[in-house]
């Protein structure tokens, strides 16, 4: 199962392309491609916005070479090639919108080495789990810019802890305004990934996400269905309230099989992951999203050893609603690639990257996140060539 793709040469990411009207009917074991995704037309009749195909998001920037989310690791995404330039935005205290993965920012930054921020270290339950170190929502902005940046897992990267302090967190503002210099200085537009998270979470706190993000997209002029960025979330009701607020494509992120969206939680949805991707939830999602970013194990899911197993139908059966696929994650680390792609004994050591690329790409997928922009750069563009 799982044919293999010929890749389309060109994949326009708009509304044109990514509705369900766009979408072609799927032959058996096999994916449409790109521009039978796009009605026949290369550029879905918009023209200047387009990518290629498959797509390399840069997973919070350059993460496997600069400490995530930080303007360094922005600017090293773009300046390597990066198609997309992914954030994750979380709110301060006084309500404006930061670039962290988590709004727990204990291991992200060096807030543990001020002693006037002691007291603001604190035990929260967030979406279920509970964390102890300090929170984003506990600080205002002024606050958080007396911090620096530094590696989250120093560990497995330790070559990123070189840069440590070097940078602040990121004011999502000041992440547009750098994407439109940049752009004005290529002569194209930067294409943003930005993800809301724990949505339901900071809504009970008064802190809503979707209206400060839409507020933001519109100033900057990036609201628009033709717009070069996408809005994301592990939370559908999220992407839901952002498609009436946005006309920019929304993508659904999706966890493992066994897991539940936090907002069907609280709102007490039965429904789990293994759910969402059969065909009935791929066209509910399709009815709001425009794509999905399933983590990689759903698309290609791993035997008990680690090793891959055959590729699921997740490819087919989304690209039949109109759905586009943008997978997460692939990383250079041994201890992050299928058992068969790990190269010696060093779980920190490169293994077979390009391999396990070639694998996940071979499925259809018309983009994929990475740690590894230039890594994922080079194994998409021998891909394109066959």
């Amino acid at each position: 199962m799982g044919q293999e793709q010929q890749p389309g040469r060109r994949l326009v990411l708009g509304a044109a392309v990514l509705g369900a009207a766009g979408a072609a009917t799927m032959g058996t074991g096999a994916a449409a491609s790109a521009e039978e995704r796009a009605g026949g037309h290369g550029d879905g009749g918009r023209p200047g916005g387009r990518l290629p195909v498959p797509a390399i998001v840069a997973h919070r920037g350059t993460s496997g070479y600069r400490p995530e989310h930080t303007l360094g690791s922005y600017q090293l995404a773009l300046d390597m090639g990066a198609d997309v330039i992914e954030q994750d935005v979380v709110p301060t205290k006084d309500g404006h919108l930061v670039c962290r993965h988590e709004n727990d920012i204990t291991a992200t930054t060096d807030v543990g080495d001020h002693p006037e921020f002691a007291g603001r270290k604190t035990t929260k339950t967030v979406d279920g789990v509970s964390l102890t170190g300090w929170f984003t929502e506990d600080f205002t902005l002024a606050e958080l810019r007396t911090l620096r940046a530094k590696e989250r897992i120093p560990e497995t990267r330790q070559h990123n802890t070189l840069y440590d302090g070097r940078w602040e967190v990121p004011v999502f503002e000041d992440v547009l305004k750098w994407a439109e210099k940049e752009g004005k200085r290529r002569g194209r537009p930067v294409w943003l990934h930005i993800e809301t998270k724990h949505p339901t979470y900071f809504r009970k706190l008064g802190l809503e996400l979707e209206p400060r993000l839409a507020k933001l997209l519109r100033k900057y002029g990036r609201d628009r269905a033709d717009s070069p960025n996408f809005v994301q979330s592990f939370e559908p009701s999220s992407i839901r309230q952002l498609s009436k607020l946005v006309g920019c494509p929304g993508v659904c992120l999706l966890d493992a099989p066994d897991t539940q969206p936090w907002d069907f939680v609280e709102a007490g949805d039965p429904r789990t992951v293994a759910d969402l991707i059969k065909p009935e939830g791929l066209k509910w999602m399709a009815r709001f999203a425009k794509g999905i970013g399933p983590v990689l194990d759903l698309v290609i899911p791993r035997k008990e050893d680690g090793s891959l197993d055959e590729p699921s139908t997740l490819v087919r059966d989304a690209h039949a609603q109109g759905l586009i696929l943008h997978p997460y994650t692939m990383r250079n680390e041994n201890t992050f690639l299928p058992l068969e792609f790990r190269r010696g004994s060093d779980p920190n050591a490169y293994g077979d990257a390009f391999g396990a690329f070639h694998a996940y790409l071979a499925t259809g997928i018309d983009g994929l996140f990475s740690d590894n922009a230039d890594t994922a750069l080079l194994a998409a563009a021998e891909f394109r060539k066959g």
